[in-house]
């Protein structure tokens, strides 16, 4: 099995390929609002590195959200275009539980959202058990939540087969849409 993970919700851009339960590939990109720039670029890097084409891959997992509105959408855009034109299947995952995937027991994740608010949850990895649905909530609110591991934008580590392990697979990738969690600015001023 040769699978893409890949988030583009928050301000680091994540890309790994997995072949046979092995990552072969991995990046992690620091951005600033740019990852148009980055994300065919590295997806062609990690192919071509291990001398394969977009056809020979059987899935991707994409972070659909919650995170960046316009980040959020690159991520889904690639991961629909490569399962519409590559013939490959297209598995979806919260990018909450893919921020937190590489650290064990119970983790509160948050991006942040702006005006005191944070995109968030509170799970436990290792049990898969929620104790906080994604969300947007408060940061007072999120204070009630006392963890041993924070998990944010600057600190993510993602473990790719767990990702793929707990994504779920999505039978119309081209009818797929991302999970904004709330609506954007430009919705909120429109009235």
């Amino acid at each position: 099995m040769k699978y893409i993970v890949l988030d583009s919700s928050t301000k680091r851009l994540y890309l790994a390929l997995v072949i046979e339960n092995t990552v072969c590939y991995e990046k992690y990109i620091e951005g600033k609002n740019d990852h148009a720039k980055y994300i065919v670029s590295v997806l062609d890097e990690a192919l071509k590195q291990n001398h394969l084409s977009s056809r020979d891959l059987d899935a991707v997992v994409i972070g659909y959200g919650p995170g960046s509105y316009t980040g959020v959408r690159m991520s889904v855009t690639v991961g629909k275009i490569l399962a519409t034109f590559s013939s490959i299947q297209l598995y979806a995952i919260s990018t909450l539980t893919l921020m937190a995937s590489g650290f064990k027991g119970i983790c509160k994740v948050s991006i942040d959202a702006r005006r005191g608010n944070a995109f968030s949850c509170v799970k436990n990895i290792s049990t898969k058990e929620v104790l906080l649905a994604d969300g947007l909530y408060s940061y007072t609110e999120l204070e009630k939540y006392s963890v041993q591991t924070e998990v944010t934008e600057d600190n993510f580590k993602v473990d790719p087969i767990y990702c793929f392990e707990n994504a779920e697979f999505v039978e119309e990738p081209r009818l797929f849409v991302p999970n904004y969690l709330r609506e954007t600015e430009a919705e909120r001023n429109a009235v």
